[in-house]
């Protein structure tokens, strides 16, 4: 029996596909199909049905050919209709289940990883797989082997991306009602940033159709060795690049995605960017304004500003959760179905935006949507984006350190420091525990000390602890890292060559 559990990346399963310095390829032709049989028995239990409708879409990575073609044939010899979308962006693999009444679908994406890796995301009417269907397909397919049971289904092409562009058009044109219904965005330039992922459908087949202007748009190439920088609107150096392209073109808007959509930011007309608590502000603004109030379910690493913004700014109340976008879904979800709560929004900073309109799907390409919508009609009122957002106090200082934990039961130990760092907070008589701690532990530091809060967790995915740190002075980061740097040098089971 071959352990396929450590493919498991939350609710997506990950690997290497290409073989890179030396480190060999975890997500081979034979365990992709066990995987891919595992799949079609738990969607046969799961959905109680014999006969199964499957679209198969993928990024722009060099791997994405090969295991879209293992794949399909495996789905085809397992008697499934299958779909080929081709090159297709993780939400509209989603609505092409909606779209074209499907039983199921699956991306071909690693998100941001390095160009070695990739991975497979799958998706049902109901959502996303959870982290527990992924731990009980991988548990199915090592104890499993492989047989195909029949050859006679055909695949066939889905035009999966074209309708779900349509539809984002539509959304503008009614969105924006413009007097000339059919260009709404005649009078706009704005400029995208793929990363050369499958972002340039959004450039191509809405900005340009509804008449932008969208000469300065970059990377749009697909190209799975990412010459240019990581797709990733949490990178430094991509969120330069598209900052620079608003500058260079002088451009209204600029818009960056990840690899394969999910995940967006975009930057202002002075290439102010718009990320991170920004884009969750803009993002709850939109949002709220449109369901008259609610909850807003946000990451843990949320700045204090961002709660004070959506609270008192904009009268609606926030739920700062735990990281992994996942986790933000299903508690939003959770709010509105045991506690009758209205949650029109989950959000992750990392860009990761799941509307409860849209399916609670996190696509990065329908939040930039709304915020052009929104964009247009304040335009019409002589504002801009700025004007908002413009209350939304920001950190003077931040800071986000990694450690390595170096154990193979890493879990429980990264634990154990986490509650060693709880104990010294709840004794020490400048900090303050924060309350509603959902993961790891949080806790704010008096303004002689640092004036500012500090948190300690766990990686979602990775043996990692995380510290994040803010601070609304000058040197307040400083100062809470020298208690930190006080606590945390005991522990020699962690890396701390970052500290």
């Amino acid at each position: 029996m071959e352990d396929l559990m450590y493919l498991k990346s939350g609710t997506d399963i990950r690997g290497t596909a290409i073989e890179k310095d030396g480190k060999g390829v975890d997500l081979t032709n034979e365990r992709l199909e066990s995987i891919v049989n595992s799949l079609v028995v738990f969607l046969k239990n799961k959905l109680n049905k014999e006969e199964l409708t499957v679209a198969v879409g993928y990024d722009s990575r060099v791997s994405s050919p090969r295991i879209f073609d293992v794949v399909t044939k495996t789905l085809l010899s397992l008697g499934v209709n299958t779909y080929d979308c081709g090159l297709a962006s993780t939400p509209s693999m989603f609505m092409s289940i909606i779209n074209f009444d499907l039983d199921a679908s699956i991306e071909i994406t690693a998100s941001h990883l390095p160009m070695e890796m990739n991975g497979l995301k799958f998706f049902t009417r109901q959502g996303g797989f959870s982290g527990g269907d992924i731990k009980e397909i991988l548990e199915y397919a090592q104890n499993n082997s492989y047989v195909a049971e029949d050859v006679s289904a055909k695949t066939e092409k889905l035009s999966s991306m074209d309708k779900y562009c349509e539809n984002l058009c539509n959304m503008i044109k009614e969105g924006v009602n413009a007097k000339n219904y059919d260009k709404p965005l005649e009078n706009l330039k704005i400029v995208v940033d793929a990363g050369n992922g499958v972002g340039a459908f959004y450039a191509e087949k809405v900005l340009k159709v509804l008449g932008a202007d969208t000469e300065g748009s970059c990377f749009l190439e697909p190209d799975g060795t990412f010459p240019n920088h990581i797709p990733n609107p949490e990178n430094k150096q991509a969120m330069e690049s598209i900052c620079e392209a608003v500058k260079e073109s002088g451009a209204d808007l600029g818009v960056i995605f990840d690899t394969d959509c999910d995940r967006a930011a975009c930057v202002d007309k002075s290439a102010n960017e718009i990320n991170r608590n920004k884009l969750v502000a803009l993002a709850s603004y939109i949002a709220l304004k449109n369901s008259n109030g609610g909850v807003i379910v946000t990451d843990s690493v949320t700045s204090d500003g961002l709660n004070e913004f959506i609270e008192k700014d904009l009268g609606g109340e926030h739920h700062r959760f735990k990281r992994g976008y996942k986790n933000v879904i299903d508690e939003a979800i959770r709010l509105e179905s045991e506690e009758n709560k209205k949650a029109p929004l989950a959000i992750e900073t990392s860009g990761h935006a799941a509307f409860s309109e849209n399916y609670y799907l996190d696509d990065g390409a329908y939040l930039i949507t709304k915020i052009i919508i929104e964009a247009a009609r304040l335009a019409k009122e002589g504002k801009t984006i700025e004007n908002v957002i413009g209350n939304l106090k920001t950190p003077v200082e931040e800071k986000e350190i990694r450690f390595k934990i170096l154990l193979d039961d890493f879990r429980d130990y990264g634990t154990s420091v986490i509650n060693d760092l709880k104990a010294l907070a709840e004794k020490t008589d400048f900090t303050t525990i924060a309350p509603s701690n959902y993961e790891g532990i949080r806790f704010n530091f008096n303004k002689e000390n640092g004036n500012g809060w500090l948190l300690l967790r766990m990686s979602v995915h990775e043996p990692l602890l995380v510290l994040n740190c803010e601070s609304n002075e000058q040197g307040g980061v400083e100062k809470m890292l020298v208690f930190f740097k006080a606590f945390i040098t005991k522990y020699d089971k962690l890396d701390l060559s970052k500290m």
